[in-house]
Formats: C-alpha cells, sequence, structure tokens
C-alpha cells in the first residue's frame, strides 16, 4: 500500500479469493491418512454440513469447527497451515478473477485487507504470498501451552463483525466507505459488501438482497474446484513467493 492509502480493499478468502474453503484443508492435512482419519474426517463434515443444511447459523457452524481442533498445539497447525498452502499453491489455488482484481488494487497502492472466518494457520501463508497488509479472522482461544481450547477469543469474523471489522479500518486510516472494495461470494458476505461504496459479488451463491440493491453491483465468475492438494508425505512442486508479512488482527483490535 502507499503510505497514506486513499481507498481500501477487503477481500473474503474461502471460495473467493482462493478456490476451496481453507480450514477444512488444513484439519484434513493435520489429521493425516489412513482408515481412522478418514472416518474422523468424513464425521466431521457431516456435522457441518448437517448444521448448514438445517440453518444453523454460520458463526455457530464456525465455533462447531474449532471444537474439533480443541487439544491441538497451534505451532503444529500452522506447519499443516504452511505444508498445505505450499502444495495446493501450486495446484491453481488461487481464483483468478478475484486475484487479478487484489493484484490492481496493490498496484494502484490500495490497502489490501484478508476478512476470514478462517484462522491465522489458513491465512498466514496466503497474506505473505500476496501482500496482504491487513488481517482481520477468526481468534480461536489457546491455552498458555499453546493448546487451542476449542472456544474463540472473540466472536467469529463471520457475518456482521465483518463489516464491524471494515467499518473500523476505514475509520482508523481516514477512509471514504463509499471509495473502497469489497470482494464476497456468501449470503453470510452481504453485511461486509453493503459496508463498502463497491461491492463485488463473486460467483451465483445464496444472496438475499433485492434485485434492485444488488443490480448496481460489480460481479466476477465463481471459483471452479481446486485441484485435489497431494498427499501429506508428498514434497511440494513449488514455493510461494513471499512478499512482506502482514499484520494479523483480532476481531477486538480490527
Amino acid at each position: 500500500m502507499s503510505i497514506a492509502p486513499a481507498r481500501a480493499a477487503f477481500f473474503d478468502v474461502d471460495e473467493t479469493l482462493i478456490t476451496c474453503k481453507s480450514m477444512a484443508c488444513v484439519l484434513a492435512r493435520y489429521w493425516g491418512r489412513g482408515e481412522v482419519a478418514a472416518r474422523r474426517l468424513a464425521a466431521a463434515r457431516a456435522s457441518l454440513q448437517r448444521q448448514i443444511r438445517e440453518g444453523v447459523p454460520r458463526e455457530q457452524v464456525n465455533r462447531s469447527f474449532f471444537r474439533f481442533l480443541a487439544g491441538s498445539h497451534l505451532d503444529d497447525l500452522e506447519t499443516c497451515g504452511r505444508e498445505w498452502y505450499e502444495t495446493a499453491r501450486a495446484g491453481g489455488l488461487l481464483h483468478a478473477p478475484v486475484y487479478e482484481a487484489l493484484r490492481r488494487h496493490r498496484d494502484a497502492g490500495d490497502l489490501i485487507v484478508l476478512v476470514s472466518g478462517a484462522f491465522s494457520a489458513c491465512l498466514d501463508p496466503l497474506a505473505r504470498e500476496i501482500g496482504a497488509d491487513l488481517v482481520v479472522c477468526t481468534v480461536p482461544e489457546v491455552t498458555s501451552q499453546g493448546r487451542l481450547t476449542g472456544e474463540l477469543s472473540g466472536p467469529p469474523m463471520i457475518g456482521e463483525p465483518k463489516a464491524e471489522a471494515v467499518r473500523r479500518i476505514i475509520s482508523a486510516f481516514g477512509l471514504a466507505a463509499e471509495e473502497c472494495f469489497a470482494y464476497a461470494d456468501d449470503e453470510s458476505d452481504l453485511p461486509l459488501l453493503r459496508s463498502v461504496g463497491h461491492p463485488v459479488l463473486v460467483g451465483e451463491g445464496p444472496i438475499s438482497a433485492p434485485a434492485s440493491e444488488t443490480a448496481s453491483w460489480s460481479r466476477l465468475p465463481g471459483p471452479a474446484p481446486a485441484a485435489p492438494p497431494a498427499s501429506p508425505a508428498a514434497s511440494p512442486t513449488a514455493s510461494p513467493a513471499v512478499v512482506r508479512p502482514a499484520r494479523t488482527l483480532s476481531p477486538r483490535a480490527a
């Protein structure tokens, strides 16, 4: 970004900037291979999908995911996140239309902000490569020994908390909301999209906003599924180019 950016561009991550759900991918890598791991992962996915089908709020589904990680060490999860990203990046992880838009914003000196319900283990490698300035995400509660409790520190970065974070960042940098952009794909991202003057809807996801509102929004195509990741034992064929570290903000600090 420039020293004093005139605009900000806010990006949802899963199935917007990247072609998959990052937390499910990192969980699969963390739990590893084998029959027991496969059954465990299938049960976790079935539980989350059942909640979504039953209309459970996305914030609650997000909390449920982190309960599967109770007792996990954050360092181990971050290692798995880096390994997953290196392998997936080589297989076409970035969603090209949104990534090209991000590059244009970055080249123009705009503030680049990732706003995601995922957590740092999934997002930090991506943020380094694409040159994000800030990352606002869900923050798991971690003990003094570095283990996740299964609960969260603050709200899940889903729905209205995304919009609240955007408003705080816009205020902190003295920006005009009507000049800023947001890119997102999901119904739960409506508050995010409505918080800026230039909302960009990615894909054709279920959006309850009236057509009279969304008719003026820009649109980009949704992603095709990412190539399946290589096995955990495989060596990545390419490593991402690290641009610069982003500052990760908790929901309260955003």
